[in-house]
């Protein structure tokens, strides 16, 4: 063959290699891990210059550097953070709020994985700087949306389909998590479990790439360390998976606690008379007067958890830690501050665990497997039920510790934490409740938002008949007799429902004329039927057609005056959410198919 003939054919086999889009997607996984893994570095060399500016020191542990100042700067350095952060939320992002994982989700299920990076660029400014001054807030979860968001520009950039961007964009949350923990096999489950929604084969294997990319990265940089060490400890006896329950139990109330603290905390920051604007700085206060008496509140507090879990605090200083990192927190989020709660959550799960070892090793000495390791495990059984993302909560407190010989006893605890949280207390994970906050309810993805949006009143049909509830029962068996359908509802004189008829409900009596007379359409009829008003999202619908059982309802103008103007049908509903999850596999694929 001749050298132009094969030239000519690797042109034609690389534009078919360009074609498929899992090798495209492959090849941009790796873009992404990288990306996304040196905006993670910048992210957190960004931490420490605001830290220098207000503390004179840029070391991650904070405490330490902490423990050398002025309480004055203690004091102040939050305060007049917030203050700042407050302007700039004012002039510089109006109307912008701090964002991060929940933010993501909402965009993953509801606009395809687009996102705004000069929006995404600003927040993760405010974060920082959040972080920088003290704020007791986390890193990872504005790690995280930093990530999501480079990772959508690469897609935006492409011109990639729907559903390759939302790839990617997992892609970006898989880097973010493992460059900023090193833990990529977390990385990857904590892309799939929150973002992505599912474990299918073509999104694995691009998400698995990304987070190698960005560990890869991150160690060149910063070196292979787990982020904390734990002391050695003995073996865990199969005795002590009782003890675990109980830990697992106990880091539920305070997961629990935490959650309804920073719900609080934002309520009465939003009810209070502030300017939006001063309310960081009056928070940031609050946080310093906490810290002048207990300064492992400061910052990401990964310095006082790894004290934790080397067993260097008393009992009474764990106690007190849970209830200052508990307030603090709360504070800071709920003043306006940016941040995630991931590192909260990991510091008060170290000292639960801690003061639950303390007591547990006194009471049953020879059983203890040391506080080292239940410190571990609450870290684990808190953070579980605050992010709602068990296995990789799991994932994540291995790799962080490096230490795999407590896999079950924080198997036990996470599951009884977890299943604890919610179904007992009814607590729902901190991205919920932001969601919640927002108006949204993503559990069923973009397909289930189609039945948020639509009401009764775009689907009812004019199939029933109406008849007053004087007339007789020859008069019904009329109506039966000329009707098509078995749908008939009850009103009184003034035209308001007071129930529903059916062959069913008449079958015993309709055929006694002596009794035709006697009994009229409210006699025979079932009372209070169930119906839904014209402008009842077909959601509620669906939901209120599942748990009764019925096949139909009415459908009133409204509760005043109790006007039925239609009917649903429970077949109609299911299909206008078939037809949104066959529009949305047709709207990928197509364009996918057109690229």
């Amino acid at each position: 063959m001749k050298p132009a003939g094969r030239l000519a054919r690797m042109l034609v086999r690389l534009r078919r290699l360009t074609r498929n889009d899992q090798i495209v997607l492959s090849l941009l996984a790796v873009v992404a891990g990288a990306v996304v893994a040196y905006g993670s570095l910048g992210f957190r060399w960004l931490i420490g210059a605001v830290q220098y500016l207000f503390y004179g020191d840029a070391q991650e542990y904070l405490l330490s550097v902490a423990s050398s100042l002025p309480w004055w700067q203690i004091l102040l350095a939050p305060a007049a953070g917030g203050l700042l952060i407050g302007l700039f939320l004012k002039f510089i992002m109006p109307g912008g709020r701090p964002l991060g994982v929940a933010h993501v989700i909402e965009v993953g299920a509801l606009r395809s994985g687009r996102m705004s990076l000069n929006q995404a660029l600003g927040a993760a400014f405010v974060s920082a700087a959040s972080i920088g001054v003290g704020g007791s807030a986390g890193r990872e979860g504005p790690m995280v949306h930093l990530g999501a968001a480079l990772s959508s520009y690469l897609a935006k950039r492409f011109h990639l389909t729907p559903s390759i961007t939302l790839t990617l964009l997992g892609c970006g949350v898989a880097s973010g998590v493992a460059a900023s923990f090193n833990a990529p096999i977390a990385g990857v489950f904590f892309a799939l479990e929150v973002v992505i929604g599912h474990y299918a084969l073509h999104a694995f294997s691009p998400i698995v790439i990304a987070s190698v990319v960005g560990t890869i990265v991150s160690r060149a940089h910063l070196g292979d360390t787990p982020a904390f060490i734990v002391i050695e400890h003995l073996p865990v006896h199969i005795a002590e998976y009782p003890a675990f329950i109980l830990l697992g139990l106990s880091c539920a109330v305070v997961a629990t606690v935490l959650l309804r603290s920073i719900t609080l905390a934002d309520t009465a920051f939003s009810k209070s008379p502030l300017p939006v604007w001063f309310r960081p700085a009056v928070g940031g206060l609050f946080v310093g007067v906490i810290a002048l008496m207990f300064p492992q509140v400061l910052g990401v507090g990964y310095e006082a958890t790894d004290l934790a879990l080397k067993d260097s605090y008393a009992l009474w200083m764990l106690l007190a830690l849970i209830v200052a990192k508990t307030l603090a927190t709360s504070l800071t989020i709920g003043a306006g501050f940016g941040g995630g709660v991931f590192s909260p959550a990991l510091f008060v799960g170290a000292m639960t665990g801690g003061a639950f070892g303390i007591i547990a090793g006194s009471v049953f000495p020879e059983l203890s497997s040391g506080v080292g390791l239940y410190a571990m495990v609450g870290m684990g059984a808190v953070a579980a039920p605050v992010l709602g993302a068990p296995i990789s909560t799991i994932l994540i407190v291995f790799e962080l510790t490096g230490d795999y010989s407590m896999t079950i006893a924080a198997m036990i605890a996470v599951s009884v934490a977890s299943v604890t949280t919610q179904q007992v207390f009814g607590g729902k994970s901190f991205f919920a409740w932001q969601l919640d906050r927002r108006g949204l309810d993503l559990g069923g993805g973009r397909a289930r938002q189609v039945l948020a949006a639509r009401h009764a009143e775009d689907v009812m049909a004019d199939d029933f008949h109406i008849v007053h509830e004087h007339i007789t029962m020859d008069k019904i068996r009329e109506t039966l007799r000329d009707s098509m359908d078995d749908h008939i509802f009850v009103v009184d004189d003034n035209d308001r429902l007071t129930g529903s008829l059916s062959f069913t409900d008449i079958k015993d009596i309709a055929f006694e004329s002596g009794l035709d007379h006697l009994i009229n359409a409210r006699d025979a009829a079932r009372p209070h039927p169930i119906y839904v008003e014209r402008l009842e999202s077909l959601e509620k619908v669906l939901g209120i057609m599942d748990s009764s059982g019925l096949l139909y309802v009415p459908v009133i103008d409204n509760a005043e005056n109790m006007r039925v103007v239609g009917l649903v049908h429970h077949r109609r509903v299911l299909t206008e959410y078939n037809k949104a999850l066959i529009d949305m596999h047709a709207e990928e694929h197509g364009e996918t198919k057109s690229r």
